[in-house]
Parts: structure tokens; C-alpha cells; sequence
């Protein structure tokens, strides 16, 4: 959408629970990976071309890492999960299931319950630098889930009974989310957003933070189905940027927080 546009969209997003082991083994297989060292971001207008460029592209937050001086494309998900970064002690935590992992990153943060009882909170650390896709986008285009119907248990339910068609399928969105442990909120406490205060329920909302400053406050009208797929409850509520995401570009572009579970 273009500034001053009436039109936007909105999508929500949560904070997971899922189970979780300190060490693999025992059906718990799929790493949870913290950043890599070699790892590097480089702000907007950070480039060594003198000419000035005023290209949207130039204006974003490039990802990569450093080979021969220049910053080049690093591991997609694919790479990583065939074990690009297996054996370097980069592993928080092991979850049973890949469909959980992939979630996880889409979320950015997520409770792990450990086998011994315990909470474990991960947040969003870094993403790997390649651009998101919208594997709920491609099921409506193959024709396989109508887009009135679309939504986060119709993607889970299609991999997990396509196991071979659904792994392709989470590949194809080669962005990757890196975590880190989060000891200082408290077990109810919910996550931290990218402002660096914890989020708040049906107030916060992640944006475009190449376009926007994080405590902006917006005031969002629209139509979500709440209580059901096909519901349009009217919405009405002032909210603030407090949070990003890779899906999240543009200016009338937002995800509302909507909690643990």
C-alpha cells in the first residue's frame, strides 16, 4: 500500500507452547539454533557505493555474512536443515517436530516446556537474511486450500499429512529465525518485542521498521475473523509499534499480538 492509502492488512500472531528437550534424543531431533557469530547485519545506508542509491532496496537491512570483503547470501532454510550448522554447539533446545520449529520462527518467540517440567523462553535473536514466503499464499494458489478458508491449522494439518510435500513446502520459505534464551521474564510474563519492552495483548502490533518508529501509535479499523474463519468482527482499537517481522513490509501493513497458548 502506498502512503496515504485507506486500504491495509492485517494478520495476528502468538507465542506458542511447545515441548522441548535440553539434549536430543528420544523423538526430540529439530534444533532450536541460537545466532551464529558470522552472522552480520548491516543498517540502511551503510553501503560502500558512493553514488547515492534511493531505491526501497537500499533503504532496508541487509543479512548475510563477510566472504572475500562483500556481504554474501548466508545458509537458507533448506541449507540449515540438511545440517549446514549442525556440530557447532549453536543448539538452545530440541523440539519434537519440525511443523513446530517452522511455527516457531513464523511466531518469533515461543514457551518450550522441558521434559523435567520446566519453562523455557526463546525469543526472536536474528533472521538468516532471505526474504520471507507465505507457504499459506502457495496452498491458495495450487488450489489446495480456498483462501476463505486459509488459516494457521489448515498450513499445519496440510504438512503434517504431506509429510515429503509439506517439508518442500516450509523450504520454500528460505527464511530462517534465530532465538536466544530469555531468563529475565518472569514464567507469565509475555515475550519481548523488538522495542525491547514485553508485548501487550490486542495492543501491540508489529510493523515495517524500516518505514516506521518503534511507540508509534495507530489507530486500526477493520473487519477480523475472531471467533471464527468466516466471522468479521468489527475492530476498532488504538495499538502500538512494537514489534517487526519478516512478513511485515510496507506502510499500512500490521500483526496484532494476540498471546500465549
Amino acid at each position: 500500500s502506498k502512503v496515504g492509502e485507506r486500504e491495509g492488512f492485517i494478520t495476528g500472531y502468538y507465542e506458542p507452547e511447545i515441548e522441548g528437550s535440553r539434549t536430543p534424543g528420544d523423538g526430540f531431533n529439530v534444533p532450536i539454533y541460537a545466532r551464529p557469530d558470522e552472522l552480520v547485519t548491516r543498517a540502511p545506508g551503510k553501503s560502500k557505493i558512493k553514488k547515492p542509491v534511493r531505491s526501497a532496496a537500499s533503504k532496508r537491512t541487509k543479512v548475510g555474512t563477510r566472504k572475500a570483503g562483500r556481504l554474501a547470501p548466508f545458509h537458507d532454510r533448506a541449507e540449515i536443515e540438511r545440517g549446514a550448522l549442525a556440530g557447532r554447539d549453536l543448539e538452545i533446545v530440541w523440539v519434537k517436530d519440525e511443523i513446530d520449529a517452522f511455527f516457531t520462527h513464523i511466531q518469533g518467540s515461543a514457551r518450550v516446556r522441558l521434559r523435567d517440567g520446566k519453562l523455557l523462553r526463546i525469543n526472536y535473536a536474528a533472521q538468516n537474511g532471505h526474504p520471507y514466503f507465505a507457504v499459506g499464499r502457495e496452498l491458495i494458489e495450487r488450489g489446495i486450500v480456498p483462501k476463505d478458508e486459509m488459516s494457521m491449522d489448515k498450513i499445519r494439518t496440510f504438512i503434517a499429512e504431506h509429510r515429503e510435500e509439506g517439508r518442500e513446502l516450509m523450504q520454500m520459505n528460505r527464511s530462517y529465525v534465530f532465538f536466544r534464551e530469555v531468563e529475565e521474564l518472569a514464567p507469565d510474563a509475555e515475550p519481548i518485542g523488538a522495542q525491547g519492552v514485553s508485548l501487550t495483548v490486542e495492543r501491540s502490533i508489529a510493523v515495517d521498521h524500516n518505514l516506521h518508529v518503534y511507540g508509534t501509535p495507530f489507530w486500526i479499523e477493520a473487519e477480523l475473523p475472531l471467533e471464527n474463519e468466516n466471522a468479521a468482527t468489527p475492530f476498532r482499537r488504538l495499538m502500538v509499534a512494537q514489534d517487526t517481522g519478516g512478513a511485515i513490509v510496507g506502510p499500512a501493513r500490521a500483526d496484532v499480538y494476540f498471546g500465549a497458548g
